[in-house]
């Protein structure tokens, strides 16, 4: 096993070999160590590689330079993740351009079965702290893992909330597992290991270079469901890993805040942009996500449609059927007069039977 991560952690350092190509070279080969011992000729047929790539594998020789970073991950009880390892996060897998390798430290499932990413600035408002760490608590029962990238702002508040409703919170580095980065995060980071995680895919002794970050981005945007922004301005890191999530087909939901507040206009912009979803409530996101469970009906309470009208029964029956139905279709099985039906439905309403939904759509309660 030690010699198919060499070849696995050397795939990552040849030059010109970027995560795109190292994935579909491992794709088409199997794995690294196959990668390292096919021909020149059958290197350069695979597509993206060409012959200056197949040249640049073809010619790498430092194998042994994987030795350390292998022993420096036994040491420190990490995990070296590839992209055939079961732990390795499956969510990734959908995504073009995902690592080859990943480093992980920590005691969570980075597949557990709900995984939220909660991003925003670093200069956040009152109003965004509240609004995260609200929502945080609101996924408590849902025992979501929660994932960030442990910079300061809305990151590290997502994951102390996190660690506060005892749920699982993973963070996403832009460095190697030698360190941490900002350093003021050293006593948190040290917690979420005991109750979730540290990820990246970068080598030990890589520090926290600015063009890490957005490599960093991508894994918070691929690793999740869905994405929430918090409060972002219209340029910086949380629009960057909002774009890439969108980019994956991955929900994305935004905060609303000011007009005037130019910390909330990314968010904003992305709701303009169709981009995001606008998020009112955790239980539209549950909803949106199909994550809610539907509560069941006592037959009690059915008890309540006796004193209704005719015209009202008709339409509870037909709701019945299905419980959210448009009004097209409440006119067309009713039978009723348009009148009739709306009359109705305004009585139900207000006998709290019923609840009017956007589009026309009505749900029995």
């Amino acid at each position: 096993m030690k010699d198919v991560l060499v070849y696995e952690i050397a795939l990552t350092r040849v030059p010109g070999i970027g995560t795109v190509q190292a994935k579909q070279l491992i794709e088409h080969f199997g794995d690294a160590q196959q990668v390292f011992q096919s021909t020149k000729k059958a290197l350069a047929q695979v597509d993206g590689i060409g012959e200056i790539r197949a040249k640049a594998v073809k010619s790498y020789k430092d194998f042994e330079l994987a030795i350390p970073e292998i022993e420096f991950c036994q040491k420190h009880h990490i995990q070296i993740l590839t992209l055939w390892d079961p732990a390795y996060p499956q969510r990734l897998l959908h995504c073009y351009d995902a690592p080859s390798v990943l480093f992980y430290r920590g005691n969570s499932n980075l597949n557990n079965s709900k995984i939220i990413s909660i991003i925003g600035t670093r200069l956040h408002t009152e109003y965004g702290k509240n609004i995260t760490e609200q929502i945080v608590a609101d996924l408590q029962p849902h025992q979501v893992l929660i994932a960030s990238g442990l910079a300061f702002g809305i990151d590290s508040i997502a994951h102390r909330a996190a660690l506060q409703q005892q749920l699982p919170t993973v963070g996403v580095l832009a460095h190697g597992l030698s360190s941490i980065y900002p350093k003021q995060h050293k006593s948190l980071a040290k917690d979420m290991l005991q109750q979730g995680g540290l990820l990246t895919e970068f080598g030990s002794n890589v520090t926290a270079d600015k063009h890490n970050f957005p490599k960093r981005n991508r894994i918070v945007a691929g690793m999740s469901d869905a994405t929430i922004v918090i409060e972002t301005a219209t340029k910086g890191g949380s629009m960057i890993t909002a774009e890439l999530a969108y980019n994956y087909n991955r929900d994305v939901f935004a905060v609303p805040g000011k007009l005037t507040d130019t910390k909330s206009s990314g968010c904003l912009r992305l709701i303009q942009q169709n981009k995001a979803i606008l998020f009112t409530c955790t239980t539209q996101l549950l909803e949106e996500l199909g994550w809610q469970t539907k509560k069941i009906k006592a037959p009690a309470q059915r008890s309540l449609f006796v004193d209704l009208t005719d015209d009202e029964k008709i339409l509870v029956n037909i709701l019945q059927q299905k419980e959210t139905q448009p009004i097209d279709v409440l006119y067309l099985q009713s039978g009723l007069s348009s009148s009739s039906v709306a009359a109705a439905i305004l009585n139900l309403e207000l006998q709290n039977v019923i609840t009017a939904l956007p589009g026309k759509m009505y749900r029995l309660n």
